[in-house]
């Protein structure tokens, strides 16, 4: 077996069982790219099993902090069959679930999604990417369907020095689905789709923006990064009059048109803007619209801590031209699923919106992704996905 040996006082973070090694901690050791090597401290006690990254800026990711652990298929099979299990007893209903969330999961670099009986798995790792076919074999097991569609093809996945890789690793069949929540109904393709096909993570959201605009009794409803419709559709739902939604991706619209007419909403209360956010904004506010509840679920704008400066002024402009828009007593949905943006910049971010557009508001509510996206004690970073509900003074 390999080792790696951490600099002096590198090994807190893994004593506190966080599963990642940045190069920068590394003192000397590697090995192929995915391989099992055994962690040390400067002083040769041993900290984790990790899978190795050679071209990666976190260098290891641990798979078990015990000794006596050997990191083969059975315990692949193992930790799979546990994150399936974990999401059962949350009692999900729907059948678009996050079976496997990473690290949170204790398999750092998979992320896996059920989409009816389908699975769609991204293998973003290179220790993930080595044990594929196990991997791929264990999640079949655990779950008794018959199909996975791989879905590796995130930016993540460049920086371990893996290539693009999409297509059936088992079964095959059509790969555009419909999946169930709340009542609703969504078409999903698994093969073009954001992320992994559709945005589970906004699951108890869309939920939660339902009931909103029913108790505000919300007539005009603003969808912005509507993607395939998730909110509009949740929007009307709860009685909204009207939904304009906003995307910049025509393929995107015509699915959120179909979804629309899929849950049996009339044509007429939607209109649908192939059209950039901002902009639209701003035209709105010079021809003196208001509406009554806004959605702003914009894409990733900092990937890491370093991007989080540029990405909070992007933020910061949207939620106050949002502001400037929102109603007094209307309700505003804002996100940031930005990983260098914690919960607490994204509130000061939020906060000073509000004082630059001159809008106060009550914080009704901190939100986050659906409990099948989990962020542990152990890897806060988990916590990917901040949102805040805001109803304006």
């Amino acid at each position: 077996m390999k080792v790696i040996r951490l600099r002096e006082g590198r090994e807190r973070s893994l004593q506190r069982r966080h599963p990642w090694v940045f190069d920068s901690a590394v003192a000397r050791g590697g090995g192929d790219p995915g391989e099992t090597v055994r962690v040390e401290s400067q002083d040769g006690r041993f900290l984790a099993w990790a899978a190795f990254s050679p071209a990666s800026g976190i260098r290891a990711r641990a798979w078990s902090f015990d000794e006596a652990q050997r990191i083969e298929p059975p315990f692949f099979h193992d930790r799979v069959a546990r994150a399936v299990q974990a999401r059962e007893r949350l009692g999900i209903a729907s059948d678009g679930v996050r079976l496997v969330h990473g690290e949170s999961d204790g398999l750092p670099g998979l992320v896996v999604d059920r989409y009816a009986d389908t699975l769609v798995a991204q293998f973003l790792s290179a220790g993930a990417e080595r044990w594929k076919p196990v991997l791929a074999d264990g999640l079949l097991q655990a779950t008794g369907l018959a199909k996975l569609y791989e879905r590796s093809d995130a930016n993540a996945r460049t920086l371990e020095g893996l290539q693009p890789a999409t297509g059936w690793l088992r079964g095959e069949g059509a790969t555009e689905t419909v999946i169930h929540e709340h009542g609703w109904s969504f078409g999903v393709d698994i093969a073009t789709g954001h992320k992994t096909g559709f945005y589970l993570d906004q699951r108890d959201s869309r939920r939660r923006f339902a009931d909103w605009v029913k108790r505000l009794g919300s007539q005009r409803v603003l969808n912005c990064f509507c993607y395939t419709g998730g909110f509009t559709v949740a929007a009307l739902a709860g009685g909204a009059g009207h939904v304009t939604s906003i995307d910049s991706s025509g393929p995107a619209l015509e699915r959120a048109r179909s979804n629309v007419a899929r849950n049996g909403f009339e044509a007429g209360r939607a209109d649908w803007m192939d059209a950039d956010v901002n902009e639209s904004l701003r035209r709105f506010l010079e021809a003196g619209r208001s509406f009554d509840a806004i959605v702003l679920d914009p894409p990733k704008l900092a990937p890491t801590a370093q991007h989080a400066e540029r990405a909070a002024r992007a933020y910061k402009d949207l939620n106050r031209l949002a502001l400037k828009l929102l109603e007094p007593g209307g309700v505003l949905f804002t996100y940031s699923c930005s990983g260098g943006i914690s919960a607490d910049l994204f509130h000061k971010i939020v906060a000073g919106a509000g004082a630059d557009a001159g809008a106060d508001g009550y914080i009704a509510e901190r939100v986050g992704a659906a409990p099948d996206h989990p962020m542990t004690l152990a890897f806060p970073e988990g916590e990917y996905l901040k949102g805040l509900i805001i109803v304006r003074k």
